[in-house]
């Protein structure tokens, strides 16, 4: 599941940066700030993701 959120992060990150370069094209500084914030949150999901891997080595650590 883990590669799955993580394909689905790169995905909207693509996305975010897709939406930067057809506002840069197009002038529409609302794209912009929508492509940014699509990368910001895939980012967040990202660190997430991170963050529950860090507690499972833990966790995992614990248990030996």
């Amino acid at each position: 599941m883990e590669l799955i959120n993580r394909a689905k992060n790169k995905a909207e990150k693509a996305k975010g940066k897709g939406k930067r370069g057809a506002a840069n094209l197009t002038g529409n500084d609302s794209l912009a700030a929508e492509g940014k914030r699509d990368e910001g949150k895939a980012r967040l999901k990202d660190a997430g993701e991170d963050l529950k891997d860090a507690a499972d080595k833990v966790k995992n650590a614990v248990q030996r």
